[in-house]
């Protein structure tokens, strides 16, 4: 029998506790024993990026909200070109620090990529100050579980129709704001739309051999 071991533990904002685990070679997050994320079910939030980083222009701008395990970041370094920047707004330290101390087989090493900056910041404050050349041409938002926020109920706000209309602003003419949720949210589907327009609901797969999708990526771009 496999053991699982407990790596470390902290607290989330709202004071739920939250631990990384590892179990036969995998490693997972938990907040209140609910998984988080897992190194072994990471297809959806590379699927995030590809769906966000598709065509890119010279000298990119992508800012990820979640730093998480790191796999949307891998996959966005891989898709952008060596004059890309790529923020990465992470608002809890030790998943920064959990990264480089235990993950480092993992993705751990990319947070110091020279395309990389990491901002121990909320997202949505680096999105209400993105204006002219700051704009992004794309922004991907796995910040929490869904539109109905777990790890800090503060997260709502990026859902809302203030929190869209702010990622709108932020965005370059022809960039895309892609949403990871854990759900289908046909009431969120219809908030985006009401601000851009032209909105994609798409399933994805926890990992490639999987029979269903299991999660969401709500994609929408800037005309």
């Amino acid at each position: 029998m496999k053991v699982t071991t407990t790596l470390a533990r902290s607290t989330t904002p709202d004071g739920e506790p939250l631990v990384l685990q590892e179990h036969d070679g995998h490693y997972f997050m938990k907040v209140a024993g609910v998984q988080l994320m897992s190194t072994n079910a990471s297809s959806s939030e590379q699927t995030m990026a590809e769906l966000g980083c598709s065509k890119m222009a010279d000298k990119p701008r992508v800012l990820i909200g979640g730093l998480g395990f790191g796999f949307t970041l891998r996959r966005v370094l891989e898709l952008c070109p060596a004059d890309a920047t790529v923020d990465v707004a992470e608002l809890l330290q030790v998943v920064v620090d959990w990264n480089r101390e235990f993950l480092k087989d993992v993705n751990g090493l990319l947070v110091d990529d020279p395309r990389v900056t990491i901002h121990m910041r909320d997202v949505a404050d680096i999105i209400k100050g993105a204006a002219g050349d700051d704009r992004y041409d794309a922004i991907l938002l796995d910040v929490d579980n869904s539109p109905d926020p777990l790890v800090q109920k503060g997260n709502a706000g990026l859902y809302d129709s203030n929190g869209i209309t702010l990622a709108k602003a932020a965005l370059k003419p022809g960039g895309k704001v892609v949403y990871w949720s854990a759900n289908q949210d046909k009431s969120f589907e219809r908030s985006l739309a009401k601000v851009f327009g032209n909105v994609e609901s798409i399933g994805a797969k926890a990992y490639p051999k999987a029979r269903r999708f299991t999660h969401t990526l709500f994609v929408a771009r800037r005309s």
